[in-house]
């Protein structure tokens, strides 16, 4: 979303069970989920005698060294990126979040967002529970050490396969049938791993094998990057325990009754990496579909189509494919800069895009342009890049966006501005390209984005684009709901340079 983009994206997991390199193999698999979280960075691992941890702010090279890896050595480990949707973002609020109760130590990474945190946070405050952070996750473990008025406490039972705790997983599968919103979870305690996917599967959730472990991570290329085999995803409502050699264990939890599906589709807009499957499939060639039908909804008469990186590059090749008008390199990508998202003021913001990308001005001068991009949020990234573009002597620009317009606030765990700034809520499509200064702009349909990613109208989050909130939402929500009047303050961890890779040591 180079072009457009001044949301922020999903957190990503990784946790492994049954391998002696656990932390270090969590630590490259949080590198290949950085794009989901560049905010803070965490791991928490187990030998099964309490669990040992480090957290900081930053990116994951940023916040861990190889002697703080060294000190994380164990045979299962959870890890997390994360931005903050809720809670703000302080040393204090990154994850895993480890906690000590009466049963034992236990950590929790969470992707997503409660709709019902504040509710549930106030409920629990009231009955004693005291928060360390802001942030909604921390709910969990207070629902899980604190069952429901009235409820009792499940009996500890014997343990002889070194699964994790039976009462454990009773108490969680209590506490999420209270949980209301998207959340995909890890636990982590000294008997082993535990991940969990809400009942609408709002967020994607993979599971893998790497000899005898097995391995869960938001998205498939982290187990690619760790030579593991994408075995299924976590189901919608399904709790899987892992046990510290790396078997496995399922069980549904009671959610709402027969919850709609509701995977959120902007994931194969933009969130995911294209060399991931998420939900069951291959991002690169949905984003190809979405290119395809959107050269059929809005053809252009055009020299070259132009993808802004990386985000753009499969949709532009789709569309490329479509209508016969060869695919050209029309910006060049700094990667050594971060997403537009990282500084929060519209100058600094736009001091970022300015060297973020570069037009190649030999490959657009005097030619018109289809440009592609996944989507528009505020717009003021992409008149940025149209300017670019004018400058370097483009003669027409045409763009063309592979979803429908950002309408509507993400109460799921992506962190859209308020409605009244997304530029689609506030102006007509005329005046989105007058504002923009391209000669055409068109959208993907809502329709046109369902049937390229094979799904029905029953079966989607489509809630920013149409407003349609699977989850209701019980009224304005903002990352700052859990703050009770005063904002936490924290100092960034100073950068550090990554640790060298070790050699591979096998399972």
């Amino acid at each position: 979303m180079t072009m457009g983009a001044e949301c922020r994206e999903a957190c990503g997991l990784f946790g492994i069970a049954g391998h002696p390199d656990a932390a270090l193999l969590t630590y490259y698999g949080l590198y290949a989920l950085q794009h989901r979280g560049q905010e803070s960075a965490g791991i928490a691992s187990t030998g099964g005698q309490g669990i040992v941890h480090h957290r900081g702010m930053g990116l994951v090279a940023d916040v861990f060294t190889a002697e703080i890896l060294e000190r994380l050595v164990n045979r299962v480990a959870i890890g997390h990126v994360r931005y903050s949707t809720t809670g703000s973002p302080v040393a204090v609020n990154a994850q895993p979040i480890v906690v000590n109760h009466a049963g034992g130590p236990i950590a929790v990474a969470h992707n997503g967002n409660l709709v019902n945190g504040a509710e549930l946070r106030q409920e629990l405050e009231a009955r004693g529970s005291l928060f360390q952070t802001t942030t909604d996750s921390e709910v969990f473990l207070h629902l899980v050490a604190r069952p429901e008025p009235g409820a009792s406490a499940p009996a500890p039972a014997a343990d002889p396969a070194g699964q994790p705790a039976v009462s454990l997983v009773e108490r969680l599968d209590q506490a999420l049938r209270r949980a209301r919103g998207a959340f995909s979870l890890l636990f982590l305690t000294p008997r082993g791993m535990i991940a969990v996917r809400d009942p609408w599967g709002f967020r994607p959730l993979a599971i893998g094998r790497l000899g005898d472990a097995t391995v869960v991570a938001s998205e498939t290329a982290a187990l690619d990057l760790v030579e593991a085999e994408y075995v299924r995803d976590v189901e919608p409502g399904e709790i899987v325990s892992v046990s510290p050699d790396g078997k496995l264990s399922s069980r549904r939890f009671a959610g709402p009754a027969e919850p709609r599906p509701a995977p959120c589709l902007f994931e194969y807009v933009y969130f995911a990496r294209p060399d991931s499957r998420v939900f069951g499939r291959n991002v690169h060639e949905i984003r190809k579909n979405l290119g395809r039908r959107l050269a059929r909804e809005h053809p252009a008469t055009a020299d070259v189509v132009v993808p802004v990186p990386d985000s753009g590059n499969s949709a532009a090749l789709g569309f490329s494919l479509e209508s016969g008008i060869p695919l050209e390199q029309g910006f060049v990508r700094n990667h050594y800069v971060g997403r537009t998202f990282i500084e929060p003021e519209a100058g600094a913001r736009l001091s970022e895009v300015e060297v973020k990308l570069n037009a190649v001005a030999d490959a657009v001068r005097g030619k018109r342009l289809v440009v592609v991009d996944d989507s528009i949020v505020r717009g003021t990234t992409a008149r940025s890049r149209v300017a670019q573009l004018r400058r370097a002597g483009a003669r027409e620009i045409h763009l063309r966006i592979s979803c429908p317009p950002h309408r509507f606030g993400c109460h799921y765990g992506i962190d859209f501005p308020d409605p009244r700034e997304l530029i689609a809520n506030e102006r007509s499509l005329p005046e989105i390209a007058a504002f923009l200064g391209v000669e055409s702009l068109g959208y993907l349909s809502v329709e046109g984005l369902r049937e390229a990613a094979g799904v029905g109208p029953d079966s989607s989050c489509t809630a920013c684009w149409t407003g349609d909130y699977r989850v209701p939402v019980p009224g304005p929500l903002d990352k700052g709901v859990l703050e009770g009047g005063s904002a936490l303050r924290g100092a960034a961890v100073p950068r550090r340079s990554a640790p060298p890779r070790p050699k591979r040591v096998a399972p």
